[in-house]
């Protein structure tokens, strides 16, 4: 087991509906990146931006997006996580993928699809929680919507770090600042929100706010509004077990699952 975890997240700009151009930029962060990273951080369909356009943009389990998260995977020896847009048996899925430095592939289908803009109408909605196990780390990887939604949150597998990827608009940040450091403190779990910035096509403005909060909720990271950047945080194991021993707070959840 690895005692410390070292985290990159990258808050980028992405070009609307463009896996190249959008691939292009992000290689050339993650290859400047440190030898020692851990795991790179990547937001939300981060290959096209938050577009309803699936039948014009969606790879396969196949396509390049993949085969260049692996590439790089090993190349940095770090785990890559980020989610793009998937067709797969006549179905379109917001598809996050964790791709270990082996060239493993684990991957999750965004639960709680937007229904404000429709997202339920192109992509199916995912059944199943990941739980990925990483140099001694259980992690869970959610996606943008799911936030909102604490009970698929909750920590019942006593995971260590709850991730969410996202495209969250402006008008609404203030929910994502509550919501992030509310799932770290309910979770005691390190929770990671990752943010993109920019426009996109429908002029949609994305303010950044990533963030990394620890198990009480004590803000780790100090990214800028509006700007592209990439921050590194160590996370402790060691404190993450001290807490949660002294504390005790996750003994008295309710018992409860969903079906």
């Amino acid at each position: 087991m690895q005692d410390e975890l070292k985290i990159a997240i990258i808050q980028a700009d992405l070009v609307w509906e463009n896996p190249l151009k959008n691939r292009y930029p992000f290689l050339v962060k993650i290859e400047a990146l440190p030898e020692d990273i851990d795991l790179i951080i990547l937001p939300e369909m981060f290959t096209t931006g938050f577009t309803m356009n699936a039948e014009a943009v969606a790879e396969t389990m196949e396509g390049d997006t993949l085969k260049w998260m692996q590439y790089l995977t090993v190349k940095k020896q770090a785990a890559i996580v980020g989610s793009i847009i998937i067709k797969e048996n006549n179905n379109f899925y917001n598809r996050l993928f964790f791709v270990h430095p082996s060239r493993e592939i684990e991957y999750y289908d965004k639960r709680h699809t937007f229904t404000l803009v429709g997202e339920h109408k192109v992509f199916a909605s995912g059944t199943k929680k990941l739980i990925v196990n990483y140099k001694g780390w259980k992690i869970c990887p959610l996606i943008c919507y799911d936030l909102r939604f604490p009970v698929w949150s909750r920590n019942a597998e006593n995971y260590d770090v709850i991730i969410y990827v996202a495209n969250w608009p402006k008008p609404r940040i203030e929910a994502w600042d509550a919501l992030l450091k509310a799932r770290a403190i309910e979770n005691m779990s390190y929770c990671i929100g990752v943010n993109r910035v920019g426009k996109d096509e429908s002029n949609n403005e994305y303010p950044g706010h990533s963030v990394v909060y620890d198990a009480l909720g004590k803000q780790l990271s100090n990214f800028k509004e509006d700007e592209e950047m990439i921050e590194i945080t160590t996370l402790s194991k060691t404190n993450l077990t001290t807490i949660k021993e002294k504390l005790k707070f996750l003994d008295d959840k309710d018992l409860f699952f969903i079906p």
